[in-house]
């Protein structure tokens, strides 16, 4: 049963006991992500996610990572578009170590300058590593088409320029902004012990909010459709192409979730199926899902030769207008409603997922739903709510990437 405790300041910590496990995942959820930022700001939360494994007043970055080393723990962190997660999992009994160490960087990070400077070298390798990779940065400049006057279409990573101007100030000035109580989730899942609930307590539910604080603030972007492409020396083009869809809290969500089952989730997918079984056009497509506070995107990705790229975004296309003119089976329905059910049981198998699931759950919609509550939602997906969809989302303009060579 999941549980959530407010404190004092505001900070919630959600807690699942899982009495047959042996281990503990534990996260602190910010509610600071890339869309927050100020355009000179792009890419400062996640250099803020990398600097708080920097070192600290009392330990250094090496010490932060012996320390879990020696206890046998996991320590990591990611930053997506609307929030930040800073993570652990240990076994039981060093879990209350593992919660020491992770408000030490939350609070006590030092940002010294020599770790500046060697970060923001890091980082930037980052950032070429991902523009090296055909497959990822197609998708980034999709997102460039999708949103290009809106921090939402702004890579995570940010840029080599942005990258140079961040300092010791800039980053406690952003967190100051965005590393409130009021913004904070502390997510536990496993053998809980009520000492290290109280410890997380003295340790998170005292601070107070800076008078910098700011309310994070939707901005609804109007969706823009249209096409860019990048020439680069590749051996295969690399196509993307994105449709404006449904955000995070909209009723329709796993109906959504299913459409995109139907069309490209997953082996016996219509694209799958079309794409790569019959036509052997590309070892890789599919589809996917990008859902936010306000606004979401369904994306088709597939990559093949730069002679069959015509016939690869042909036979999308076809698929996409056989589905709007006739729909989906009832067959592809209830397979899809299967899927759905035994990936989400299944995906809630270890103390990580469910410490993920009920730190975004808070930070997101700030309640909990049951097992049995979602399953009955995914029971409930109708042939109307997807038909639905299916008009709200393929019939509008998409965006679309291509990166490849030019012929």
């Amino acid at each position: 049963m999941v549980q959530v405790h407010t404190c004092q300041n505001g900070v919630r910590i959600v807690s699942e006991q899982i009495d047959y496990v042996r281990s503990v995942a534990l996260g602190i959820f910010v509610n600071a992500g890339s869309r927050y930022e100020l355009p000179e700001e792009n890419g400062i939360t996640h250099f803020i996610e990398h600097m708080l494994f920097k070192g600290t007043t009392t330990r250094s970055a090496r010490q932060i990572a012996e320390e879990f080393d020696r206890i046998g723990g996991e320590l990591n962190a990611f930053t997506s578009k609307e929030n930040t997660c800073y993570y652990a999992k240990v076994l039981d009994h060093h879990t209350e170590l593992a919660v020491t160490i992770l408000a030490d960087m939350f609070f006590n990070s030092t940002f010294a300058e020599e770790e500046l400077e060697k970060e923001r070298q890091v980082v930037l390798e980052e950032i070429l590593m991902s523009e090296d990779a055909p497959d990822d940065d197609v998708h980034e400049k999709l997102w460039s088409v999708m949103y290009p006057n809106d921090a939402l279409g702004c890579p995570i990573l940010g840029t080599a320029a942005t990258l140079k101007t961040f300092t010791a100030a800039t980053i406690r000035q952003y967190m100051a902004k965005h590393y409130g109580p009021e913004s904070v989730v502390i997510s536990v899942a496993g053998n809980i012990s009520a000492q290290l609930l109280a410890m997380i307590e003295q340790l998170f539910g005292q601070y107070q909010p800076s008078p910098l604080a700011v309310e994070p603030v939707l901005t609804y972007p109007a969706f823009h459709a249209g096409e860019i492409m990048k020439i680069r020396d590749t051996e295969q083009a690399h196509l993307a192409i994105s449709y404006p869809a449904i955000g995070v809290k909209d009723p329709d969500m796993y109906s959504f979730i299913a459409l995109n089952s139907i069309i490209g989730g997953n082996m016996s997918s219509r694209l799958f199926q079309e794409v790569r079984e019959e036509r052997g056009l590309a070892y890789s497509i599919f589809s996917y899902q990008s859902c936010y506070a306000d606004v979401g995107a369904f994306t088709i990705y597939g990559s093949t030769s730069r002679q069959q790229l015509g016939q690869l975004q042909h036979t999308i296309d076809a698929t996409l207008l056989d589905i709007v003119a006739a729909g989906v089976t009832e067959e592809e329905l209830d397979n899809a409603k299967e899927q759905l059910k035994g990936s989400f049981v299944l995906g809630l198998e270890g103390t990580g997922a469910r410490m993920n699931r009920n730190g975004t759950s808070e930070l997101v919609h700030r309640k909990h739903r049951t097992v049995d509550e979602v399953l009955a939602s995914i029971d409930a997906i109708s042939m109307e709510s997807v038909d639905r969809l299916i008009a709200k989302i393929l019939k509008a303009e998409p965006a679309i990437s291509i990166i490849g060579p030019s012929e």
